[in-house]
Parts: C-alpha cells; sequence; structure tokens
C-alpha cells in the first residue's frame, strides 16, 4: 500500500528502511522522501514506522564453514 503519494513510498519501503537501520521518522524523510512534499502522509508514515520498530528483528544469519578432514 502507498503510504507516501508524493515520492511514491510504500508501506514495504518504510519497512524495509527499518531493517536497513531507520529509527526515526527524520531518517525515514532523509531516506525515502517520505513526509517532505505535501505531509498528509506524516502520520500514516509514522504508524508504519513505529509497527516496523517494534518487531523482533530477524535472527542474524549464521553462515556454517564446512572442514574437510
Amino acid at each position: 500500500m502507498y503510504i507516501c503519494i508524493c515520492h511514491a513510498v510504500t508501506e514495504s519501503a518504510i519497512r524495509k528502511a527499518v531493517s536497513e537501520g531507520v529509527r526515526s521518522m527524520r531518517e525515514l524523510s532523509f531516506q525515502t522522501g517520505c513526509s517532505t512534499q505535501c505531509g498528509s502522509c506524516a502520520e500514516l508514515a509514522q504508524q508504519v514506522l513505529d509497527e516496523a520498530l517494534s518487531l523482533p528483528a530477524a535472527p542474524p544469519r549464521v553462515e556454517l564453514k564446512v572442514v574437510a578432514s
């Protein structure tokens, strides 16, 4: 779903930004342009951001090394 029509920012783009380290509305606006033009998306963008921040982070990927004997 589009959250910011002016800059074509979707809900999934906000969630992706959070997974890449965004932690505030200011950072989200800087990275995506969300809420920097008309501002009508600010409240909904903040809700999506807060929801994404409240979800537990995915566990780090573990790489196994195979040791030849």
